[in-house]
């Protein structure tokens, strides 16, 4: 978008530059008068001189009842919990909180390749067992169990309370990894906040500690897996936990290592499955064996299923977006549509949720990689409205906010919402072109054929989006576009196919071409987005049909959410291959997919829609 036309829509928004602690003198005055309370200047709560010296918070730790017991001790687990505060706590000064819970502050096993699953396997067959790690071993020392996020939020007016989730670091029980009890921990926690739960100065011992010097209310924020517990406790609809800043969270981990019924792995992390994010967390020693024998060897063994890919009881009780009837604290949503870690439909699939609840709720989306919070001052708003209970027109401000292409990830544009509310359905044909370059085109034209790729784990799928001549992918190309267009939404594709054998892997990429090299290669300049299934799959994710070889049959599927502007002089490409070396299975080459190009097209949502396009 061009500069002028951003600039026009912030001015037309009635929006804040976000510029961290630009205000007047008079107003640092204010604080300086207002020293020892928090200070609200613009709607913002402001760093205050006397909440700012480390040297003087009052750090402490203690263990929260929770209302499960997972470990089979027969007693109820407590989850271990730190608290960071400014000393006018003590004077009777009380102040909201923000919480942030984790399975990574105490300690991670080893990476080593070595103990992920072998992708070396022939699709519905019985996987080899992979290799157990080494224990991790808690590293944490009380009473700090992290300093993330005080030096922010602390000096502002906040306390700070971190939480080590159930099985980790000093926290009793087991992990679960997605289940209920990684909602019900942090709800304790809130709970002991609101005076609801007790909380206690030793693991076993019965001193009880009161949580005297807060408000009760509660903001939650955290990036991946600390998203996730935030999402995880505000779907309890705890009283108290009036707003949550999740960050790129896994919201289904059925979604994270499956894709319409296809055994998938996380962008960077071949070989993981949920038994492996068990051992990587598990840093809490008491009860080991337990935990081992009934969570990993037991319930993970046979629910993952590693053979059909399929959703099943095991992975519902793992898919948070499609629990979210309870949810009732505001929600400010953060992701990037190049996250290939947790990919953009995690929290996609959660705002359209709340979209229809009518839960307040807004979208930060930028185009890098994992993680990236929103600016700061989108999030002190955000905590200042729904701690505080400051009127500062939050909830007027724009719903959706998308950092463009060449814009600093902290300069976001404003949009009425996410999709682009001007975007609508494109439909596009295939005319054939393989070894080389078919093209991509908006009028259908029967009789097109079929052509035949040839699966080959062996070539990346930038290799093969590259290639000028390759038989492992078949390849379709619009012309050269003569302006700009911006995609925004959720792509989807049907494609019409046939195996010669009984299985396949099923992978598209959507590339914008020719495809950029070189050190400055920016995460837009090629993939603008991509999709996996599983061709057995193609009625339902719960069961995997019979494929008769030869046979022609229709898959349907989304591609992962997606909003950016492709410049002219592009062309888009729409990519159809077999194994995406590092995403899937890696079976043996050779497997055939035909594809019908009359009964195959794709959707791709446009601002502007088809007038948009110009070639």
């Amino acid at each position: 978008m061009k500069r002028s036309v951003k600039i026009l829509l912030l001015i037309t928004a009635s929006l804040y530059i976000w510029q961290a602690d630009a205000f007047s003198r008079a107003a640092r005055a204010e604080i300086a008068e207002q020293a020892a309370s928090p200070v609200i200047i613009d709607g913002l709560a402001r760093k205050v001189e006397a909440f700012s010296d480390p040297g003087t918070w009052i750090r402490h730790d203690l263990w929260v009842e929770t209302e499960f017991d997972t470990d089979g001790d027969g007693l109820p687990d407590r989850v271990h919990v730190s608290v960071t505060r400014p000393p006018q706590t003590e004077e009777g000064i009380k102040l909201p909180v923000v919480f942030q819970s984790s399975p990574y502050y105490a300690g991670r096993s080893s990476t080593d390749r070595r103990y992920f699953w072998d992708v070396r396997q022939e699709l519905y067959t019985e996987p080899v067992q992979r290799e157990f790690p080494p224990a991790p071993e808690r590293t944490i020392e009380r009473p700090v169990i992290s300093n993330a996020m005080i030096d922010f939020w602390v000096p502002r007016g906040f306390i700070a309370v971190h939480s080590s989730a159930p099985g980790t670091g000093y926290s009793q029980g087991c992990p679960t990894i997605g289940t209920e009890v990684e909602a019900l921990a942090p709800k304790a926690v809130i709970d002991w906040l609101n005076g609801r739960a007790r909380g206690f100065t030793t693991p076993f011992g019965e001193e009880e500690v009161e949580a005297y010097w807060t408000t009760g209310r509660v903001g939650m924020i955290g990036t991946s897996y600390n998203g996730t517990l935030a999402l995880a406790a505000a779907s309890t609809g705890v009283e108290g936990l009036e707003a949550i800043i999740p960050v790129a969270p896994n919201t289904s981990y059925y979604h994270y290592y499956r894709s319409n019924g296809l055994i998938v792995h996380p962008g960077g992390w071949l070989g993981e499955d949920i038994d492996f994010l068990f051992d990587f967390v598990h840093s809490n020693p008491d009860n080991r064996d337990y935990c081992n024998h009934t969570v990993r060897d037991t319930e993970m063994a046979e629910g993952m299923d590693r053979v059909t890919g399929n959703y099943n009881d095991f992975w519902e009780r793992r898919d948070l977006a499609a629990n979210l009837e309870n949810l009732r604290a505001a929600v400010l949503m953060a992701h990037a549509f190049n996250d290939w870690n947790v990919m953009p439909g995690h929290s996609y699939r959660v705002i359209e949720v709340m979209k229809d609840m009518g839960v307040p709720h807004q979208i930060y989306y930028h185009q890098g990689g994992h993680g990236g919070n929103p600016p700061e001052e989108m999030m002190v708003k955000w905590f200042t409205r729904y701690l505080f209970g400051v009127e500062n027109g939050v909830e007027d401000d724009p719903v959706a906010w998308i950092v463009r292409e060449d814009d600093d990830r902290l300069d976001p544009t404003p949009y009425a919402g996410y999709p682009n509310p001007d975007a609508s359905v494109v439909e596009f044909f295939l005319t054939p072109g393989t070894p080389e370059a078919g093209s991509l085109v908006l009028s259908k034209v029967q009789g097109q054929g079929t052509e035949t790729l040839t699966d080959n784990f062996s070539f990346c799928g930038s290799s093969l989006a590259r290639a000028e001549w390759t038989s492992h992918r078949l390849l379709y190309v619009t012309p050269e576009l003569k302006e700009e267009l911006h995609i925004s939404g959720v792509p989807s594709i049907t494609i019409r196919l046939s195996l010669d054998r009984p299985a396949a892997n099923l992978s598209v990429w959507l590339v914008s071409l020719p495809w950029t090299e070189g050190r400055n290669v920016k995460l837009t300049d090629n993939i603008i987005t991509r999709g996996w299934a599983d061709p057995r799959n193609r009625n339902s994710i719960t069961e995997s049909e019979t494929l008769e070889p030869g046979k022609f049959y229709d898959v349907t599927f989304d591609l992962e959410p997606d909003d950016q502007v492709i410049r002219a002089g592009q062309q888009i490409g729409l990519m159809i291959f077999s194994s995406d070396r590092d995403f899937t299975l890696w079976p043996e080459p050779g497997t055939e997919i035909t594809v019908d190009l009359d009964n195959t097209n794709l959707r791709l949502p446009v601002a502007g829609g088809k007038d948009a396009i110009k070639f």
